[in-house]
């Protein structure tokens, strides 16, 4: 049992959120190969719980595996590695909910406040979400979410046959238990992996036949995909900074039977460079689809809150202002921006929109926090801003 803290102790003591902490595990294990497939799962788990609600046990008086093993329970895990180790009191309450679950710690002397996870009053968040039903989503792990593209019906039966529980969020939307290996039951082309909120941006879009649009911060393509497959006839530019992941783009759009649309590298937070590659051509539609805290899906990567620094807040809002602004300058006439964050911060989502609304003489259309916690889904921000026509 040792050996496990041991190396649990060693992935927590190095970890600085320099990458994704998947990865990060990934090449640990990968170095450590007498490490077995239970082991590498009650690390993993533990680690990830310690991410979640570390913070909120506070420094007391217990020892630190204690508040390892606290969090685990706070998070509702518990690894067959650690099984005997947590104390009988707890026994009843696995399945019980997470207030019973804080308040069994609190008898047991633990410090427990999820207000410590985040213990910056003064940040305001966006509307539709309250800080305390946030706080409390971190502690789970979402759900893993498929957007249907084809063969709804297969696919229901295959997952029936092979025991896995589902929901429809949507006709079109798949909800599963969180790392179902969904790649070994369904072929690739009839579904993509894709957050609940993230495809409920999609109703936001309504693009028309032949349109040209612009996804300006396109990442691997998940918008740019939504978007064809809402109506293949959209013309499509794709830019993102990064060649690598255009290049990943591209063999996406290949692999569910759609030509590789238009791409091209471009910072578009870059004036300049923003105009010397986009010229005189006018869009229909523009994604902008922004880098962020990404604080709305945080409850998948903890260790993001957990190394949260809050001086990083004006850079992304400067950032995305600056997208926004210049994406803006190439919307046609009676064109529709849609603007994404996957923020729940009011500076990187609404204070952006009211801002750059003002400055480009846009309309502000719509606005929405899509929150996807009830869901056990990510919480994404939407607004359309509209070009009034003009000659």
């Amino acid at each position: 049992m040792r050996y496990l803290w041991h190396h649990l102790y060693a992935i927590l003591d190095t970890y600085r959120n320099e990458l994704p902490l998947h990865h990060f595990l990934k090449s640990y294990y990968r170095n450590q190969p007498k490490l077995g497939s239970r082991d590498r799962r009650a690390l993993s788990d533990a680690v990830y719980a310690w991410y979640r609600c570390g913070k909120a046990l506070g420094n007391d008086i217990h020892t630190r595996e204690e508040q390892i093993l606290a969090a685990l329970f706070l998070c509702g895990l518990r690894p067959k590695a650690f099984g005997n180790l947590f104390p009988e009191a707890w026994a009843p309450l696995w399945e019980s909910t997470l207030h019973a679950r804080m308040e069994q710690l609190k008898t047991d002397g633990y410090a427990v406040a999820l207000e410590q996870l985040f213990p910056y009053p003064d940040l305001q968040f966006s509307q539709a979400i309250m800080r305390t039903e946030w706080l409390e989503s971190i502690t789970g792990q979402p759900r893993l979410f498929l957007r249907i593209r084809k063969n709804a019906d297969k696919i229901e039966r295959v997952l029936k046959q092979a025991g896995i529980p589902f929901e429809w969020i949507t006709t079109t939307c798949l909800a599963l238990p969180n790392g179902t290996a969904i790649d070994q039951l369904i072929l690739p082309d009839a579904y993509v992996v894709q957050d609940a909120s993230s495809q409920a941006t999609g109703a936001f879009f309504k693009p028309a036949a032949n349109e040209q649009w612009w996804d300006c911060c396109s990442g691997a393509g998940g918008k740019s995909l939504l978007l064809k497959d809402l109506l293949p006839t959209v013309r499509l530019l794709a830019t993102d900074v990064r060649e690598s992941i255009l290049r990943n783009l591209k063999q996406r759009f290949l692999s569910y039977d759609y030509p590789a649309p238009v791409t091209a590298v471009l910072d578009a937070a870059d004036e300049e460079a923003v105009r010397a590659k986009m010229g005189p051509r006018l869009f229909d539609g523009i994604i902008c689809d922004v880098p962020c805290t990404g604080s709305g899906t945080w409850a998948r990567t903890p260790e993001s809150l957990y190394f949260f620094d809050p001086e990083i807040l004006s850079t992304y809002t400067e950032r995305g202002t600056a997208i926004l602004r210049h994406a803006a300058d190439y919307l046609k006439p009676d064109g529709k921006l849609v603007y994404i964050t996957c923020s729940v911060f009011r500076a990187e989502n609404e204070a952006v929109v009211e801002k750059v609304a003002v400055e480009k003489g846009l309309r502000i259309e719509q606005v929405q926090l899509i929150n996807g916690i009830a869901r056990q889904a990510d919480c994404l921000f939407v607004a359309v801003l509209m070009r009034e026509g003009r000659a």
